[in-house]
């Protein structure tokens, strides 16, 4: 009798199997991301997958398995959402949303001009994830170009939370993270020795930082990420950014304030950029439900990223993804006799990733 199967579903172990790779589309800080079709639902996502033996050597784990419990919570139109994760021996793969628009950094290496209504609206999508960040208790510490995509209609959604902080009570975080170029004037003064801590208004600067660029192609500031910091605190207080003449008066007003040295004086909250004579036409409800068109949309008829990660893959990569189950079969058929240097210090290490690795289906 079929009558047996009344017990509530215990939810689907999601693993590699279940989907098919189609292509490499990128490469993260510590991990690669090909474009996967789940086999049953034929739904497209991105798929990073990062190589546990490397995250290991890197000390990279704790970000990985930090960027996890953040995902796993986390849910909004203007963020690149979590779906699965899931493990094998070699690798910790995560599954998100499939933005096919490419990021802000690559548009902006094809001198994409963003005009500055296109940047308003980003502007203003990009607040609402802040502000959703923000009930979340989330700092992200590393908005920039690189880490926004467009979806295929041009709307942005923020990626990267491996270096996110998730603040206590006091709402501050203490230690130090980021992009340099992107970083706020209070994050350099940490580095003088004392920690004040700093809060959600690092967010806003860069985001501050980002629209000028988007606007003009380059940054306010000049400086590298070898650029020592003491250098770069002189720098914000002795340069001031020139705001180019066709800029109109409302959206220069708007990036002094986001790009204000003082961090109590900054706008650093959504309710402050809402209240501003700027926004007073912006309806919040439908840039919410992505019903404002972006003035830029990224071109379908290509995958708006760099054609060599595929090649890459395909040719230089010395475990590719695609031949990875007649690897790992092989491998379980030699077991032990594979030839890798694990010692025991880095067994228990890999072993210590097995164990504490978070599996996640947001289907649940």
């Amino acid at each position: 009798m079929a009558a047996t199967n009344k017990q509530p579903h215990p939810v689907p172990i999601v693993n590699f199997d279940h989907f098919q790779i189609l292509r490499a589309i990128g490469k993260g800080s510590f991990g690669k991301v090909c474009i996967v079709q789940k086999k049953d639902t034929k739904k497209m996502y991105a798929m990073k997958y990062m190589n546990k033996l490397k995250c290991v050597e890197r000390n990279e784990v704790r970000n990985v398995l930090k960027e996890l419990q953040i995902m796993q919570n986390l849910e909004h139109p203007f963020l690149v959402n979590f779906w699965y994760s899931f493990q094998d021996e070699e690798d910790m793969f995560m599954v998100v949303d499939l933005l096919l628009g490419g990021d802000l950094r690559y548009h902006l290496q094809q001198n994409v001009h963003f005009s500055e209504s296109t940047v308003k609206l980003y502007i203003c999508e990009l607040a609402l994830a802040l502000g959703y960040l923000r009930t979340k208790r989330i700092i992200h510490r590393d908005i920039k170009p690189d880490n926004i995509l467009l979806d295929e209609h041009g709307h942005v959604h923020l990626t990267d939370f491996n270096i996110a902080a998730i603040v206590k009570d006091d709402l501050k975080a203490t230690s130090i993270a980021g992009t340099k170029p992107y970083m706020a004037p209070e994050l350099f003064q940490s580095f003088e020795g004392f920690h004040p801590g700093y809060s959600f208004s690092v967010d806003w600067w860069s985001l501050g930082i980002t629209a000028y660029e988007l606007l003009r192609g380059q940054r306010p500031y000049v400086m590298r990420s070898n650029t020592p910091a003491n250098e770069i605190l002189q720098t914000f207080h002795k340069v001031h950014p020139s705001y180019p003449a066709g800029w109109s008066v409302e959206m220069k007003s708007l990036l002094r304030k986001l790009l204000c040295i003082d961090a109590q004086k900054r706008i650093s909250c959504l309710a402050e950029l809402q209240d501003l004579d700027y926004m007073s036409d912006v309806n919040w409800d439908a840039v919410l439900s992505k019903q404002l068109p972006p003035g830029f949309i990224p071109n379908r008829r290509r995958l708006n990223c760099d054609p060599t990660f595929e090649l890459e893959e395909m040719i230089l990569e010395s475990k590719p993804l695609h031949k990875k189950k007649k690897r790992l079969a092989r491998k379980t058929r030699d077991q032990g006799s594979d030839g890798s240097p694990q010692n025991g210090q880095l067994q228990q290490r890999l072993d210590n990733v097995q164990r504490d690795f978070i599996v996640f289906n947001r289907e649940r």
